[in-house]
C-alpha cells in the first residue's frame, strides 16, 4: 500500500505540473507582441502623434514609439534601412519617393489630415495682422538686416511650401536672400519663439501649439500646392499589430484629436 501511496503522489504530482506547466504557457504573449511599434513622422506632427500613441496605449496596451524629424530626413533613413513601421509625411513628394523604390505597402498610403501656411512673429511683436497679398513689402516688415526663419526650401517641406506660396505670389525675388533656413519646421519655429528672427513661416498648428508666437497672417491656399499628410506602412511590416495601429492613427478615433490640435481632415 505504501508503494502504491507514493506512486499516485507521484503521478498526481506529475499531472499538476504538467497543468502549472500549460497554464504557465497560456499567459505567455505571443512572440513580439510587446515590441513598440516604430512610427518614422514629419515634425510638425510632433504633439499630435505622442497623443494619440499615448491614447492608443492607454486602450490596447500596444506601445508607440516616435522619430520625428524632416520628411526628407526620415524618407532617407528608411531608404538606408531605417526600422520604421509607419511612415507620415508632411507631403507627397517624400511619400513618392519611397512609393517609387518600392519601399512602402503602397495599398496602405492614405492622406487623412491638411495644414495650413503662416506667417508668425514673436508674441511681443508690435506687429498686427497682414494681409498676405503680393502687395505685402517684406523688407519693409524685417527691417535692414533681419531674416525670416523658415524649413529648407529644397528639401524640408514647410520650406519647400513657402517658396511656393511667396514664388506664386511674386514675393520670392525680395524674400530669398532674407531667408534663414532651417533641418525642419519646428526649428524654424523655435527660432521666432527665441526672437532670433522677427518672422518666420510655418503650419498653422506649429503656431497654436507654441505661446511664444504668434500668427500674424495665413497664406492664400492657392499660393501652394494643398498641404497634405500622406500615412503608410513601411514595406513588409502590414503586420495585425502594425496594421491595427495604423487603422486607428488615420481613422476616426483619432480624427478628434487631429482636430483638437489644429489639423483638418481631408
Amino acid at each position: 500500500m505504501r508503494r502504491t501511496f507514493a506512486g499516485l503522489c507521484r503521478w498526481h504530482g506529475w499531472i499538476a505540473g504538467l497543468v502549472a506547466l500549460a497554464m504557465g504557457l497560456a499567459f505567455v504573449p505571443p512572440a513580439g507582441a510587446a515590441e513598440p511599434i516604430t512610427v518614422f513622422a514629419a515634425a510638425s506632427l510632433t504633439d499630435v502623434l505622442q497623443a494619440i500613441g499615448d491614447a492608443y496605449k492607454a486602450k490596447t496596451g500596444q506601445e508607440v514609439r516616435f522619430s520625428f524629424a524632416s520628411s526628407s530626413t526620415l524618407a532617407r533613413q528608411i531608404e538606408a534601412g531605417g526600422p520604421a513601421q509607419i511612415f507620415a509625411s508632411a507631403n507627397e513628394k517624400w511619400m513618392d519617393y519611397l512609393q517609387e523604390r518600392d519601399l512602402i505597402e503602397t495599398a496602405s498610403r492614405v492622406s487623412p489630415v491638411s495644414n495650413q501656411l503662416v506667417l508668425i512673429a514673436p508674441a511681443d511683436s508690435k506687429l498686427g495682422d497682414i494681409a498676405i497679398t503680393p502687395a505685402l513689402d517684406l523688407a519693409a516688415l524685417l527691417g535692414a538686416d533681419a531674416r525670416i526663419a523658415v524649413g529648407d526650401t529644397d528639401s524640408v517641406p514647410a520650406g519647400i511650401y513657402a517658396k511656393e506660396a511667396l514664388t506664386s505670389l511674386g514675393l520670392w525675388t525680395a524674400a530669398e536672400p532674407r531667408l534663414a533656413p532651417s533641418e525642419n519646421v519646428r526649428v524654424a519655429l523655435a527660432h521666432v519663439e527665441h526672437g532670433e528672427t522677427p518672422l518666420g513661416i510655418v503650419y498653422a498648428t506649429d503656431a497654436k501649439i507654441d505661446k511664444g508666437v504668434k500668427i500674424l497672417g495665413t497664406f492664400p491656399p492657392d499660393s501652394h500646392k494643398p498641404i497634405i499628410y500622406p500615412f503608410a506602412i513601411t514595406k513588409g511590416n502590414a503586420t495585425a499589430t502594425v496594421k491595427a495601429f495604423f487603422a486607428y492613427l488615420t481613422g476616426p478615433d483619432a480624427m478628434p484629436v487631429y482636430e483638437r490640435y489644429g489639423f483638418a481632415q481631408n
